[in-house]
């Protein structure tokens, strides 16, 4: 019951029994001792409805109390449910480093399951939500390739949002490649590695390796299709590649393939190339006689192979054996 319309109605009753009491009871007045001390003389109708008031005044304070404990506790679960609005975009910003504190039981549940949950969906959810609404339209528009505004949500540069919306920003060219590269501590490495992948497929030499800490694998091997191509020609020098091979760590198959790739390569510099290689590594003397046998180095490739252990480079002894009985067959075959 609502306080204002509890006091009207205790007023009327405190009324109606008055009256009842002064014009069919009595009209007489009395007075009263409180321990020992003598209250004025008063209508007996007004004493009959003094505890009337008291109760009231007592019942109205127990029920504010008790409304305002209401008041505290639905104020808790407001803000609960506010951090829960924020906890679920959180989620769905994919934010790692989470602080939403819950103080009501319920949403302490809720909360902790949210708080180590991160949402992904392959369509856009319309809620009732306006916070949850504007953070569900920013994430379609960068799944789209458009580029927005993040920085009010302050996700980390390794956020897989905020990486696709420099992607996205990239591939609209509001930003370079060298912008990217030349501020690498902005961005994510990720990033900077697939940036720096098309980076090398124009730019000069002193350029790519200016940059090479992002090099991977599979960006080394552009850059070697570009050795003495006919567009975008690079070159380089078997020092300069060297360094590249050695901070890459390649294994035994992969510097057959690094060989295979530089086929436009001065016979000469491929040669002495992993010949240097192959004398600061024996892993790579297969690749060193791919080499040779892939130009048509059978002399020099045979007297490798006549010092060699009897159980060393067998595939290579069976490709010279066939070549001396004229047998010709691809050398990537025997790789």
């Amino acid at each position: 019951m609502q306080i204002k319309r509890y006091t009207l109605a205790v007023l009327v009753l405190i009324i109606l029994v008055g009256a009842f009491v002064y014009t069919n009871v009595t009209q007489a007045s009395m007075t009263l001792d409180f321990f020992g001390i003598p209250l004025p003389a008063l209508s007996t109708a007004i004493w009959v409805v003094v505890p009337l008031v008291i109760l009231y005044i007592a019942s109205v304070t127990h029920m504010s109390f008790y409304a305002l404990l209401g008041t505290i506790n639905l104020r808790k679960y407001e803000k609960d449910y506010e951090k829960m609005i924020d906890a679920m975009v959180e989620s769905y910003l994919g934010k790692i480093e989470r602080k939403n504190t819950f103080k009501t039981d319920r949403y302490k549940l809720l909360g902790s399951f949210v708080n180590h949950t991160t949402y992904f969906s392959n369509e856009m959810i319309i809620t009732d939500n306006a916070k949850i609404n504007e953070v569900v339209t920013l994430i379609d528009k960068i799944k789209k390739g458009e580029v927005v505004e993040l920085k009010a949500y302050s996700l980390k540069p390794d956020n897989a949002l905020v990486i696709q919306n420099e992607r996205n920003k990239y591939k609209k060219g509001d930003l370079s490649a060298e912008d990217i590269l030349s501020h690498s501590d902005k961005y994510n490495r990720e990033l900077c590695q697939e940036v720096y992948s098309d980076f090398v497929e124009t730019s000069p030499l002193y350029a790519i390796e200016q940059y090479k800490e992002f090099m991977v694998k599979s960006t080394l091997f552009k850059i070697l299709a570009r050795v003495n191509a006919d567009e975008y020609t690079l070159e380089v020098s078997n020092e300069a590649l060297i360094s590249i091979f050695v901070a890459l760590e390649l294994n035994k198959n992969e510097y057959i393939q690094v060989s295979r790739a530089l086929g436009a390569m001065i016979p000469e510099q491929r040669i002495k190339l992993f010949e240097i290689l192959s004398e600061e590594n024996d892993d790579i003397m297969d690749a060193y006689l791919y080499t040779l046998y892939d130009l048509e180095m059978l002399s020099l490739a045979a007297e490798i192979l006549a010092i060699s252990q009897s159980d060393e480079y067998m595939n290579f002894k069976a490709y010279q054996a066939l070549k001396e009985c004229n047998k010709n067959f691809n050398i990537n075959l025997f790789v």
